[in-house]
């Protein structure tokens, strides 16, 4: 079931939902107008060890913040 970004028309007001089917009709939680239009949107991904844990903490003091610092990548050196 994948969730789905609109903006709302009428209040202007930008939300996601979930779609459960092609009957669904996502509705503004603000307003309540079925009145909206689905928005672009890329899915965020981050880096992962072996288990699917992030092995590196992008805010460690000793990585440059690249996804492959901590992971045989610059090590802070860039």
């Amino acid at each position: 079931m994948p969730l789905y970004e609109y903006h709302c028309v009428p209040c202007d007001h930008a939300f996601e939902t979930l779609v459960r089917s092609s009957a669904d009709v996502p509705r503004c939680p603000k307003c309540g107008s079925e009145r909206v239009t689905k928005q672009f949107s890329v899915p965020a991904a981050s880096p992962t060890g072996t288990l699917g844990y992030a092995s590196v903490s992008p805010s460690a003091p000793e990585t440059c913040g690249r996804p492959q610092c901590g992971m045989g990548g610059c090590q802070g050196l860039g």
